[in-house]
């Protein structure tokens, strides 16, 4: 059983999926990951999209620490359960119930939706089966569709290759926490990019 680490709902314990094909991300590389996002600010009311989301772990974690909103999005239906078990632990440490929405479905399918979007974080965390050209194919469907200094990460085995960037899409840091490896992409510039972008 895995758990809030900070923010409103900080402490707080969440369901796993059971069964296989899913990597639960470990405290450790959820805190690892979310020091760096809270450093760039890419958590206060944002809109996120936790994609492959398992139980929602990463997307109720992003609520709890302050962003606007969080759509969950997984197909499988034991894990759509847990997915709604865990937003409503969140809801009620937040005192609402319309930050994290879930939706069932493939990510294929719920990125085919031209009206989905914009995003300022993107949390991607396929399971094993996942191969790299379908991977590939969810991160060309997120080009032109990342809110104003908008990030994705992509988690995966520390044994799996670096992602195959999509035009629009380029990767700026990269971190490995034993099995796990983690990237951060954002939309490609043709200039400088601000002052301040997360690099």
């Amino acid at each position: 059983m895995s758990r809030i680490i900070a923010g409103a709902a900080g402490g707080l314990r969440l369901q796993s999926v059971p069964g296989q094909g899913t990597r639960p991300t470990t405290d450790r590389v959820k805190e690892s990951l979310f020091a760096r996002l809270e450093a760039w600010g890419m958590l206060h009311e944002a809109r996120v999209l936790d994609l492959f989301a398992g139980s929602g772990a990463l997307g109720c974690e992003a609520a709890s620490r302050g962003a606007a909103a969080v759509t969950l999005v997984e197909r499988h239906p034991p894990a759509v359960r847990v997915c709604r078990a865990n937003a409503a632990v969140v809801h009620r440490a937040l005192g609402r119930d319309d930050v994290v929405a879930v939706h069932q479905g493939a990510v294929a399918a719920y990125l085919a939706d031209p009206a989905k979007g914009p995003w300022d974080l993107v949390l991607a965390d396929p399971p094993y089966p996942l191969g790299e050209r379908e991977l590939t194919t969810v991160l060309a469907a997120l080009v032109g569709r990342l809110g104003e200094g908008g990030v994705v990460v992509v988690e995966r085995s520390s044994r799996s290759p670096e992602p195959e960037w999509p035009s629009g899409l380029r990767r700026f840091e990269q971190g490995r926490h034993g099995e796990t490896a983690m990237w951060f992409a954002e939309t490609a510039l043709t200039s400088a990019p601000p002052p301040g972008a997360p690099r």
